[in-house]
């Protein structure tokens, strides 16, 4: 499948920073020592020095009349300072000199918020990312490191379907975020998968709402538990990197809310992120960062979130070339629609904003709402609070936090004749494939972490004792070293506009081969596969297995099964690749993801059997690309250079749309293998017929030889009589302990009406419909374990909502 897709901003914004050679040199915060004043035994700060004390000094106010004193007593242009970020040194690489850019106070930060010294303002930061904080490293004139740590990607996480782990992976980038100066990081980022090519799935969690949701609203938690706040992203229905900047999307309103609605809605409903970040594309016509309808009515008015909308850098604007040529984003729309911080803010955008608050074209209500939602976020960070950070995050203890969430996060797709676990140390190992030697830690561009080191595999196994075979090792390594630096050297060429690509693999004759297999007792074989911020995945030797690796797995099946030896497949990639091909010629195959720094050590957890695997699939193996639904609308029309894209699929994404039209999957949703073995049994419900909320409850015992933990998935299937539904929906999960031998653990997991609940465009309603619905307990989307009912006796309107997000253009959505 050839491209010549023609990619607007195709590229990482912090790339930018690296390639301008800009010095990170900090601006001047706020003047730390102002003048006293003392009234009646308190003693206040004289922000502005003139000698009396103003209601926004007199901390004995509420925060509330306080910042209400401000925005009264600030300027136009302050107010137009205030919603505009600082800008980012180094995006003239990008858009040329649009202006004074300000290095914020910690270098290799996405931007900040701007100080008012005379209000006791602070300069506030933020940074990403959704893997970890991203700062520089190395600074100038400064003998000290700033490295952070790199944790799972965003399909990895979610695959552990732990909730409790997520909130700790959030609590230790919480405590990088906090210590390293941060207030606020750009994460995480929840966008469906709604087709497997999107370059950046890597970053986000799931084909479905439910996990998306509570992956993040966990992370959220976690994060912001160390006082610091997060950015969930990208608000909304962002899902492909080819033209981010212009792309439209043309979705239904049902599939807006029951889909790429729904994991925000659950996020902001659980977890309250202090900001949330809309995205580049157009949506049915208008800039999301524009849309009233989304950010107020739905975001505002419906949910009841409070903080505060800040756009993706350069939202709102149509491509780099407009900003070149000066133009600016509708500021005066943005505002309205409840887009308060403009990111990361260009000087153009302020004049125009200074200029509509001057003619009334932006009124000054609606200028001080936003305001006043800044300043309510300022109030709340580290930075306003003169929070001491170390520059000392607890490096030691994070690295052990991402080894444990990587190695739950791990799925073992196969595993026959137990070829897994594999512990003995004696005897020898082969280890193939080029990504076994040069590691993927995560993908590229924002979601990337500037980590110190990474784990490879070699490493990983070597440390845990394996015995690897040395020849194979000495010709594999100066192999890697030589097409990584290749690859350095293409991408450089090509400038920040380059993707990362699969890297060659090394040819092997049959003999030599067939030696490992006589000496060595099992293969270890790597596939890897990356991609990153700015571009969309291809078929041709990337979903889809390349020519040379489908020769290497059969030669080195053929050598070793000849031998009566068993082959390891490792997947070392950050989304969904094509396996029916060539997973019948192996024995084992583990879904490692790119598990972050410590991931050569959580590979050899899993495989000696330290861990047992307890990770499951949050998306759809197709068993080709063609079998995607949304596969021949992506990544939209004209072919050459997309401008539209039409969602003709609806709400049957995934497995909804796999299970429902009866398409076979290579791997499932919902699926992921065990060491062991585990039986459900005495499935109750709390009540036959359905009556504000219902539990369900299951409980699981471990019928093998070892401990192990088990993810129990509750899908519903509902009567279909209103509206044309999926045949199930994943409503419930929950996942056990780790139960040893013999043990037993229940599971409680409640429904609620809106779990019932389809959206009725022409009632504007979640509507359950009366009825017999039935309750599916499995172990995947396919395995289904035990089965109930239950009886709806009368039609519940669960919510009744505002009309939103009007076609642009009509279509047919699919239907069963």
């Amino acid at each position: 499948m050839k491209k010549t897709i023609i990619k607007t901003a195709r590229v990482s914004l912090l790339t930018a920073l690296v390639l301008s050679n800009v010095s990170w040199n900090s601006i001047s915060d706020v003047e730390t020592n102002p003048p006293l004043l003392t009234i009646k035994g308190f003693t206040f700060k004289d922000y502005n020095r003139n000698g009396k004390l103003d209601l926004w000094e007199d901390t004995r106010l509420s925060v509330d009349q306080r910042i209400d004193a401000i925005i009264k007593e600030m300027t136009n242009a302050e107010k137009a300072a205030l919603l505009i970020g600082t800008g980012m040194p180094g995006i003239e690489v990008l858009t040329g000199p649009v202006g004074d850019s300000k290095q914020g106070l910690v270098p290799g930060a996405a931007g900040g918020t701007e100080a008012f010294e005379r209000f006791g303002i602070p300069a506030t930061v933020v940074a990403d990312g959704p893997a970890g904080l991203r700062i520089e490293p190395i600074r100038e004139n400064d003998s000290k490191t700033y490295y952070a740590t790199a944790f799972p990607v965003g399909t990895a996480l979610a695959s552990t379907w732990n909730k409790t782990l997520l909130e700790e992976v959030g609590k230790a980038m919480g405590n990088e975020v906090k210590e390293y100066g941060v207030d606020v990081l750009l994460a995480p980022a929840l966008n469906i998968h709604r087709n497997p090519l999107n370059g950046r799935n890597f970053e986000y969690y799931s084909e479905d709402p439910l996990i998306s949701g509570k992956t993040a609203a966990a992370i959220v938690n976690g994060i912001q538990s160390q006082g610091v706040g997060t950015s969930i992203k990208h608000f909304a229905v962002n899902n492909e990197e080819t033209n981010r900047l212009t792309i439209n999307a043309h979705v239904s309103e049902r599939a807006i809310r029951e889909l790429y609605l729904k994991g925000f809605e659950i996020t902001v409903k659980e977890s309250q992120p202090w900001t949330v970040m809309s995205s580049y594309n157009r949506l049915n016509g208008e800039y999301t960062s524009a849309r009233k309808d989304l950010l107020t009515q739905v975001l505002r008015e419906e949910w009841g979130f409070k903080g505060i909308v800040m756009t993706d850098w350069f939202g709102g604007f149509p491509g780099f070339e407009s900003i070149q040529n000066g133009s600016s984003s509708d500021v005066v729309q943005q505002m309205i629609a409840g887009n308060d911080l403009l990111m990361p803010g260009i000087p153009v955008q302020k004049k125009a904003l200074i200029e509509a608050l001057e003619s009334g074209k932006l009124s000054q209500e609606v200028a001080n709402a936003n305001s006043k939602r800044i300043l309510e976020y300022i109030f709340r960070t580290p930075t306003f609070a003169k929070y001491k950070y170390s520059d000392k995050p607890n490096l030691v203890k994070n690295a052990e936090v991402t080894r444990n969430a990587a190695a739950e996060g791990m799925v073992l797709l196969k595993n026959e004749k137990i070829a897994l676990p594999f512990a003995d140390r004696q005897k020898e190992v082969s280890l193939f494939g080029v990504t076994s030697y040069a590691w993927i830690t995560g993908g590229t561009g924002s979601g990337s972490v500037n980590n110190k080191h990474t784990v490879s595999l070699l490493e990983g196994l070597t440390t845990a004792g394996y015995k690897l075979d040395k020849e194979l090792v000495d010709l594999y390594k100066p192999h890697a070293e030589k097409v990584l630096a290749a690859d350095k050297e293409r991408r450089k060429s090509k400038g920040i506009l380059a993707l990362p690509e699969r890297l060659p693999e090394m040819k092997m004759e049959d003999a030599f081969i067939a030696k490992k297999a006589a000496s060595s007792e099992i293969a270890f074989v790597t596939l890897g596969r990356n991609s990153g911020e700015g571009g969309d995945r291809v078929v041709d030797n990337d979903f889809d297995i390349a020519a040379e690796e489908i020769e290497m797995l059969d030669k080195v099946s053929k050598a070793f099964h000849e031998k009566g030896k068993k082959v390891v497949v490792i997947l070392n990639i950050g989304g969904v690749i094509e396996t029916a091909s060539w997973k019948d010629k192996v024995d084992a195959i583990l879904l490692a993801w790119q598990p972050g720094q410590e991931g050569g050590h959580s590979v050899a957890d899993v495989v000696s059997g330290k861990i047992n695997p307890s990770g499951k699939l949050t998306m759809t193996f197709p068993m080709k690309y063609a079998d995607t639904p949304s596969a021949k609308n992506f990544p939209g029309i004209p072919a050459d250079n997309p401008k539209e894209v039409t969602y003709e699929e609806g709400v049957y994404v995934g497995y909804r749309y796999f299970n429902t039209f009866n398409i076979k999957p290579s791997f499932e949703f919902g699926f992921g293998k065990s060491y062991t073995t585990f039986d459900y049994s005495a499935v109750k419900l709390s009540s036959q017929t359905f009556n504000n909320s219902l539990t369900v409850s299951v409980t699981v015992k471990n019928t093998g030889k070892v401990a192990g933990k088990e993810v129990v998935q509750v899908y519903l299937s509902a009567p279909s009589k209103s509206i044309d539904k999926p045949k199930e929906e994943l409503k419930a999960f929950g996942k056990t302990k780790a139960l040893k031998p013999g043990e037993s653990e229940t599971l409680k997991l409640t429904l609620s009406p809106k779990d019932l609940a389809s959206f009725l465009e022409n009632k504007s309603a979640w509507i359950a419909e009366a009825g017999n619905y039935k309750v599916l307990i499995g172990d995947s989307s396919e395995n289904i374990r035990q089965t109930a009912e239950f009886f709806v006796a009368n039609e519940i309107v669960v919510e009744k909502v505002k009309k939103a997000f009007a076609l642009d253009t009509q279509f047919t959505e699919l239907k069963p």
